[in-house]
């Protein structure tokens, strides 16, 4: 019996069927999934979600008649459930010290940045509202992702995107 048929008797709630599914195919989505991921309690986790979401919707794999493939199948559950756990574990993510609440006094770095971006730019971003600037920094002259910057800022990754846009837009406004 193939991966495919298999699939077809756990469908019709076959446990015997879902065993020697999972002991067939178990082995190498772990191998794939630790080459995408470091953290074995991650796979593991991820390993259970799939095989759990396997048992329950088993019946609405559609088979080779539309081209797919049952490990294909069980493939893409799996990888989409380990970018849910990194994006969970991103969301989850603690802020490090440095993102803690900055003082009313601006900062020696905030000072040099203005000092260093001279100009009709540097008195641009000097108008920025803090978190804007703020932002604006930490992606454009730190190089950090949408996703870095709102673990360091300890904010929403869609709230870093709207601030970044609105920076940009107050700068390109300014600038003109």
């Amino acid at each position: 019996m193939d991966e495919e048929q298999l699939l077809r008797r756990v469908a019709r709630g076959d446990r015997a069927a879902f065993e020697e599914l999972y002991r067939r195919t178990s082995p190498w989505l772990a191998v794939r999934l630790r080459r995408r991921c470091a953290d074995e309690q991650m796979v593991a986790e991820v390993m259970q979600e799939t095989y759990l979401a396997v048992w329950r919707a088993a019946g609405s794999f559609a088979g080779s008649g539309v081209g797919g493939s049952a490990v294909g199948w069980l493939w893409t559950i799996a990888a989409r459930r380990l970018v849910d756990a990194f994006r969970r574990r991103a969301h989850h993510a603690e802020p490090p010290p440095a993102a803690a609440p900055h003082p009313v006094a601006p900062a020696a770095e905030e000072e040099a940045l203005l000092a260093t971006v001279g100009g009709d730019v540097g008195d641009a971003l000097g108008r920025l509202a803090p978190e804007l600037r703020d932002v604006l920094r930490a992606m454009v002259l730190d190089g950090l992702s949408v996703r870095e910057t709102a673990v360091v800022l300890g904010l929403p990754e869609g709230t870093v995107k709207t601030r970044a846009r609105r920076a940009r837009i107050a700068m390109r406004e300014a600038l003109a």
